[in-house]
């Protein structure tokens, strides 16, 4: 337990902690809406709050939260409206990000291309008490929302039209998942990086499909799952020395391809057992003896 001695690794496992948790919960809406690329279209676009915070000389995690969330909300915008050029406007967005956060924390005077790595691949190493501080606050918006609102956002996500009918407010649900997506993104790239986070907020919901059929069960599953991998890399790259990030996103990756080789049995025994309980029904149904519907003899004299 010695990796629990130094401050900055108490503050890195608080930090991995929060995210394995609030990452696979909002994920599991995304994936639900097959949108499970959105997490990665908003990393992209707060690269430039995180150049714009250098620049400022502010903290890169609340301005990047800042611009995500307007970049969320430009999306969900282009969704509703850009029905034919939309994929086109889209990528201008995602790359503009990119492209305007390289250049912003190159204009700063405190900014280099070392610290913009740190946040596209996450740096566990350098979280200080300020990011613990705002990590904390924007995780417990994001299960605030994730769980207090599970059952409207769960049928917005199966149907939205369905939803519509129902009375639910679907255009104000689907920002807020949105939103909250953007702030799922700030909220983790200083563990698995802006360029990774997507992965954690996709393969383990993928991996508790796996073996589950309920959302309720997925939703525990993949939250469950988010938290061991997000645990165990943070402890293995402070002994192994290798980028948490991609630890962390190697290690969802094998939980879901193990989940996804012990499913392939227990499918196929489900499939064996309703097979043979279907013939055992046709056989019962056969074997009944069928009452004669023809009048008898004696109902038809006069």
């Amino acid at each position: 337990m010695e990796f629990l001695d130094p401050p900055f690794m108490q503050r890195a496992l608080l930090a991995a902690v929060l995210v394995g948790v609030i990452a696979p919960s909002v994920g599991v809406y995304l994936v639900q809406r097959r949108q499970a690329l959105m997490g990665d279209g908003i990393g992209h676009i707060a690269m430039t709050g995180v150049g714009l915070g250098f620049l400022l000389s502010t903290s890169p995690v609340w301005m990047a939260t800042a611009v995500a969330v307007a970049g969320a909300v430009v999306m969900e915008l282009i969704r509703w409206y850009g029905r034919t050029r939309g994929d086109i406007a889209l990528a201008m967005l995602f790359y503009g990000g990119m492209a305007g956060g390289v250049l912003l924390i190159n204009l700063s005077d405190t900014g280099s291309n070392a610290n913009l790595t740190s946040y596209l691949f996450g740096s566990l190493a350098t979280v200080s008490p300020e990011d613990i501080t705002a990590i904390c606050l924007l995780a417990g918006f994001v299960l605030l929302v994730t769980l207090g609102l599970r059952r409207q956002l769960f049928a917005v996500s199966q149907d939205e039209e369905f939803a519509r009918v129902t009375g639910l407010p679907v255009r104000a649900l689907n920002l807020l998942v949105a939103v909250t997506a953007a702030v799922t993104v700030t909220v983790a790239m200083r563990v698995v990086g802006l360029l990774l986070v997507s992965a954690l907020m996709v393969v383990p919901v993928a991996a508790a499909q796996q073996i589950s059929r309920s959302f309720k069960v997925t939703f525990v599953l993949s939250v469950a799952i988010g938290t061991a991998v997000t645990l165990a890399g943070t402890v293995t790259s402070y002994y192994q020395d290798v980028p948490p990030g991609a630890t962390i996103v190697l290690l969802a990756i094998a939980v879901f391809v193990a989940l996804t080789v012990l499913a392939t049995p227990l499918a196929r025994r489900r499939a064996r057992l309703g097979d043979t309980a279907a013939r055992e029904c046709t056989l019962e149904v056969s074997a009944t003896e069928v009452p004669d519907a023809r009048p008898a003899a004696d109902d038809l004299r006069v």
